[in-house]
């Protein structure tokens, strides 16, 4: 089958991604809000405002049509911030007229419920026009995708048949490999809690920190998104893959990193919302910290550095002084 893609969001993930099935010869269509966007996708093949670098193909067309887009093609790609995932999905269900697959691309969680995109989507679609749903998410910068540079994520889905096609239509052999991947949960809440501990590299980064404590950052902070992900039901296993690990990894230590960015601001005594006011692209990390810290009280899951995230965040504390009552904790076995 020839499979048509729609891309729900042009920003500048959406438009990598529209770059990326559009090199392996699929047919795309972008939805935006924006119609400046939109014309400029259509005239230049261009997406400046999100995208400084790189130019998408000729085969790659644009929109402000929901309708039309959500009717072009079989699978619906979101590719927008979770903030507005579930206004944005009761739009497209007034809308779709028939079976698709939904895949997101997106990376964050509900604060208030603490659901994952796919459980949004299936409380907010009608069911018998969802086929299936797939989670593509690793680690992955828009902007070194665009630009065609190496790059390998996974595509997460409870049904393998439509993880492998997602893989297979992502995948190509110059510069985008997609693994498959049956947990679902555990590669949602990966792409998810590695936010809150971007920003707490941010942080330490901000105050002047070296890599003896970056180091530190990721390897406990992969023991709690361990923890509180496999208190969720996911596999353990996960969180130590491309989901998990890696895109901790890309995500703590890339100038690339929208929540490294905020963190680094917030340590230099700039607070939450003028941090996040000034930065051009969504923040999810911080969303994200507020829904983890209420979920590991929940299910009882020790996570004293999401705690402190969101002690710096939500309860305005000073860094320096969170720190130093992490470091004052009792002494402990690994």
């Amino acid at each position: 089958m020839d499979y048509k893609i729609s891309i729900i969001g042009a920003g500048s993930w959406g438009s990598a991604l529209a770059r990326i099935v559009s090199d392996n010869g699929y047919q795309v269509l972008i939805y935006d809000i924006n119609e400046d966007t939109v014309n400029e996708i259509n005239t230049y093949h261009t997406n400046k405002s999100k995208l400084p670098n790189g130019t998408l193909n000729e085969n790659v067309k644009a929109t402000s049509n929901l309708k039309e887009a959500v009717a072009f093609g079989d699978i619906i790609l979101l590719v927008v911030p979770t903030k507005v995932i579930r206004s944005v999905l009761e739009e497209v269900n007034k809308v779709i007229t028939s079976k698709k697959i939904f895949v997101n691309a997106s990376k964050g969680i509900e604060p208030q419920t603490f659901k994952r995109v796919s459980e949004i989507t299936y409380e907010v679609i009608d069911n018998q026009y969802i086929e299936s749903f797939v989670a593509l998410t690793g680690p992955s910068h828009a902007e070194e995708v665009i630009l065609q540079l190496l790059t390998v994520v996974a595509a997460a889905s409870t049904n393998m048949e439509h993880a492998k096609l997602i893989q297979k239509i992502f995948s190509n052999q110059q510069y985008f490999r997609v693994y498959a991947l049956d947990d679902l949960i555990g590669a949602e809440l990966g792409g998810s809690l590695k936010n809150i501990i971007a920003l707490a590299s941010g942080i330490i980064d901000g105050l002047g920190y070296g890599d003896n404590a970056k180091a530190a950052l990721v390897t406990r902070g992969l023991v709690e998104m361990s923890k509180l992900a496999v208190a969720l039901g996911a596999k353990e296993q996960t969180l130590f893959g491309l989901t998990g690990l890696g895109d901790l990894v890309v995500t703590c230590f890339s100038e690339h990193s929208r929540n490294f960015q905020a963190g680094r601001k917030i340590a230099q005594g700039k607070d939450l919302n003028k941090t996040l006011s000034e930065m051009s692209m969504v923040v999810e990390g911080a969303r994200s910290c507020e829904a983890a810290y209420v979920a590991s009280k929940k299910y009882n899951v020790e996570t004293p550095i999401i705690d402190a995230v969101y002690d710096i965040i939500y309860k305005q504390n000073h860094p320096q002084d969170v720190i130093k009552r992490l470091m004052k904790r009792s002494l402990k076995v690994e």
